[in-house]
């Protein structure tokens, strides 16, 4: 049988995974699974991706490079008459409350994937410094901006883990602690 040209398969393999990730936990992340969900030939997956690694590190890249395009998209619209831990709050709360909370748990789920696949840990270390260097664009230091990325993240995890109810007030305080 003659081979099917399918230029976009790799790609809708990756989104495959991506939907699996989502739906089953790293955990549940397999060839057979994609393959499945992207409905694609179980050897097409293990020929464009020969490790769960390799899918893993390519669900991250393309995860994270969504993610840092919306968080450049809210850097771009920030108003520099408003103070920046308003704008920081309403980032946080437009992450949670705003957009499709199933992805803010994946994309956390695969960063968090790093801490026990080493393959996928610069990749997650690579979103964090791309995080730090668009917020430095607004602190005006490393440091700075650093600690509100790891503050951040964790009001952001608390919140997807304890489904406790946004406080705006809360956030900010914590924000504007931070940038002093």
């Amino acid at each position: 049988m003659p081979r099917r040209y399918d230029p976009d398969r790799r790609q809708r393999i990756i989104d495959a995974a991506i939907r699996v990730v989502g739906r089953r936990g790293i955990a549940g992340l397999s060839h057979r699974a994609v393959a499945a969900e992207a409905d694609v030939p179980l050897g097409s997956t293990t020929y464009h991706f020969a490790s769960l690694d390799d899918l893993l590190v390519a669900a991250l890249r393309q995860s994270n490079a969504e993610w840092l395009a919306g968080i450049e998209e809210w850097e771009r619209g920030v108003d520099p008459s408003v103070p920046l831990a308003d704008e920081l709050t309403r980032l946080v709360e437009e992450e949670l409350l705003g957009g499709d909370r199933a992805q803010v748990e994946l994309e956390y789920e695969l960063y968090l994937a790093a801490l026990r696949h080493e393959v996928v840990r610069p990749l997650a270390a690579e979103c964090i410094d791309d995080m730090v260097g668009l917020l430095r664009r607004r602190t005006g230091d490393e440091g700075t901006a650093r600690a509100l990325v790891g503050l951040i993240d964790g009001l952001a995890l608390q919140y997807l883990l304890t489904g406790r109810e946004f406080d705006r007030s809360e956030v900010r305080d914590a924000v504007a602690r931070v940038i002093g």
